[in-house]
């Protein structure tokens, strides 16, 4: 292989990217090989308030290279429900032999715990750099850097990933039309440490426990979301009561709203030296909060891969091999946004999934498999 100043460069210093270069120094390769670019300051991302929704199969991976734990809320189970209709769901730790099903924190939390752990080792992080074009050749990427500057690497991983916007129109499937609303909300009876997904006419709609309140994730149609931003903070708390019931009590507050609109980008594809990972290779709509989990069994596994071999085609056959694990997360949660945004609650498709709800808690096997797959994935 052509002499080049790293092995690998990893665009995006998130915590895919800060994965994947932890997880390979401690496969044994060598720290001072690996880039990390990211575009943004560490304030910057340090700062991110964001709620993330972690598994707890992501749990053991961050375990592994020192980004857990950090300041959480367990979800000891959860409750998964149709407003309006009957049918529901509980899933609990002491089914599936786990200690909680999954952890909700802020993303900056994770940044800040993955930063110190790459800290304690060479890895080359170079920030704020942004990356302005690439060219792939036969023996190396050239990363063409905003400052002038060219980086060479023997393999390019594209790990800078975000929420989905309006200039991804190319690559994103806009099979349904939602945005999503996000906010933490306080209620008067919370549930401890119990999360819950409960789908609307119009969408989803998530709460996880979060810091004595709830990180909400509210999907529903785009007029909607506009018509809910509008709202004042009395008339939004009710409008949510109104569509998620009185399970928790009344939503007594709520942090400023942000809204976004949903798509799926499903951006695999790999050539001998270039590879996407987490939401750079696919951007999921929220409902199950899979995006960032998905985004870790893709570090995992091509760290793995990347394990001492470096031959030309392993990026493609790590592409071959999380096909499995992508399309089964991308089909349950792309589905079931269809669902919602194709017809008026009443229609037959939202009816089904109220009578599988209440079917699943009698088909154990099934709903084992359904657990096992948020929780743990394929890697």
């Amino acid at each position: 292989m052509a002499a080049t100043d790293y092995d690998i460069a990893i665009c995006g210093a998130g915590p895919v990217g800060m994965a994947l270069a932890l997880l390979l120094v401690k496969r044994g390769a060598t720290a001072t090989r690996i880039a990390l670019i990211d575009a943004k300051t560490l304030e910057q991302v340090n700062k991110d308030p964001r709620s993330l929704a972690l598994s707890y199969g992501s749990i053991q991976i961050l375990e592994e290279i020192g980004g857990w734990p950090v300041a959480s809320d367990a979800i000891h189970d959860i409750h998964v429900s149709r407003r309006g209709h009957f049918g529901r769901t509980v899933l609990t730790p002491e089914e599936y032999g786990v200690p909680a099903l999954g952890y909700v924190t802020r993303y900056g939390a994770i940044v800040s715990a993955l930063s110190a752990a790459v800290k304690q080792t060479d890895i080359a992080v170079l920030r704020p750099l942004q990356v302005s074009s690439t060219m792939e050749r036969d023996d190396m990427v050239e990363l063409h850097c905003a400052d002038g500057k060219t980086i060479t690497a023997g393999i390019m991983v594209q790990a800078e990933g975000g929420v989905f916007n309006e200039q991804d129109a190319r690559t994103v499937r806009r099979d349904y039309e939602q945005t999503a609303i996000i906010s933490n909300v306080i209620a008067s009876a919370p549930i401890p440490h119990r999360a819950f997904e409960r789908f609307t006419d119009e969408g989803p709609l998530a709460l996880l426990p979060q810091e004595g309140g709830y990180a909400l994730v509210w999907c529903v149609h785009p007029d909607t979301a506009s018509r809910l931003q509008a709202l004042s903070d009395t008339a939004f708390l009710a409008e949510l009561g109104a569509a998620f019931g009185s399970r928790v009590g009344r939503f007594t507050s709520a942090t400023p709203r942000i809204a976004y609109p949903l798509g799926l980008n499903a951006h695999t594809a790999a050539s001998a030296r270039t590879v996407a990972i987490g939401n750079a290779a696919q951007t999921l709509h929220p409902v199950a909060g899979q995006g960032l989990n998905l985004g870790l069994r893709d570090a995992a596994v091509l760290a793995r891969m990347l394990d001492g071999e470096m031959e030309t085609d392993v990026l493609l056959r790590f592409a071959a091999q999380r096909q499995a694990d992508r399309r089964l997360t991308i089909s349950l949660t792309d589905t079931l946004a269809r669902i919602f945004a194709q017809g008026p609650g009443g229609a037959v498709p939202q009816s089904m999934l109220g009578l599988s709800l209440a079917l699943m808690d009698t088909m154990k096997p099934v709903k084992r498999l359904l657990a096992e797959q948020m929780m743990f994935g394929h890697r």
